[in-house]
């Protein structure tokens, strides 16, 4: 029989072996992510609960230190496929259009819409990818009858300067690693932000009619990344890629899987019996395409 001491070196032994099996499941297999927007009802909705499949895309060792936006050096194992146009996906949200980074840690989740090297256009809301119309989300939806007319120049709009609106946009490249680009007094707005975030610091710099990279005269740049552009389902209210800009391949975490839980959220912890009693069941186990 075991004494009460080994009974709790025991019990330690396998909480701690318990603890580093949940952590390295968290880190390279399985992840959760909670819903807090609604730019993608009704495909996924808020207080939607996910599993997400990291080693998709491969899996990464933590990226921040857990309830903190204190951030971690990290690797990635190789991916077993690259994230494809059509895939809900969760990512680490890059940071507004004109900032070096996000001010805190959040995952998003959206529809990848154009990948490296594609062509995206919005006419009259209707997307084309390469010049063929987008497919069709089964929950797309809109809110706003009409669009913005081709023309109308909403300036919060991604690239910055670029005169388009969420209902009319592009021609725009995405820009995939080893693209080379022309940079000149004109248009190096349109790559400010992209720029910088490579260099992890801001290096762009208009002088004398002449742009400057870390001090550096150019008139090109190499691409150092591949990048993405995403979208919401609930188009006419998701804060997306036309507005904010590009998802970079290393910001990618893993492709939205299965809702594990869901309940309505309008309820908070200290109405905790309001909120299991709002439990959405026809919700659970449900996959996400």
């Amino acid at each position: 029989m075991k004494t009460p001491k080994e009974k709790s070196l025991e019990f330690s032994k396998n909480l701690l072996f318990a603890l580093i099996a949940a952590l390295l499941i968290k880190s390279f297999l399985i992840e959760t992510s909670r819903v807090p927007t609604g730019s993608m009802e009704t495909t996924i909705k808020v207080g939607d609960f996910l599993f997400v499949n990291k080693f998709i895309y491969g899996s990464s060792s933590p990226r921040n230190i857990p309830f903190t936006d204190i951030s971690l050096p990290f690797f990635t194992l190789p991916a077993i496929k690259e994230p494809e146009k059509g895939e809900i996906v969760v990512f680490e949200y890059p940071g507004d259009r004109d900032d070096l980074s996000s001010k805190a840690i959040t995952n998003y989740v959206k529809r990848c819409i154009a990948t490296p090297g594609d062509t995206i256009q919005i006419i009259n809301k209707v997307v084309f990818i390469n010049g063929q119309e987008s497919p069709i989300p089964t929950h797309i939806q809109y809110s706003k009858p009409y669009p913005t007319q081709a023309g109308v120049n909403h300036p919060y709009i991604f690239p910055k300067g670029s005169g388009w609106n969420e209902d009319n946009y592009g021609p725009y490249v995405i820009p995939k690693e080893g693209d080379v680009i022309d940079l000149n007094i004109e248009n190096i707005e349109w790559w400010r932000t992209i720029i910088d975030r490579e260099f992890g610091k801001k290096v762009v710099v208009r002088r004398s009619g002449k742009v400057f990279i870390d001090d550096k005269e150019v008139r090109s740049y190499k691409i150092q990344k591949d990048y993405y552009f995403m979208m919401g389902d609930n188009r006419d209210n998701s804060a997306d890629s036309r507005f904010w800009g590009l998802v970079s391949r290393d910001l990618i975490i893993g492709e939205a899987l299965m809702i594990y839980w869901s309940w309505n959220p309008k309820y908070s912890f200290a109405e905790i019996f309001k909120l299991v009693g709002s439990t959405r069941i026809s919700r659970i186990a449900k996959i996400v395409h």
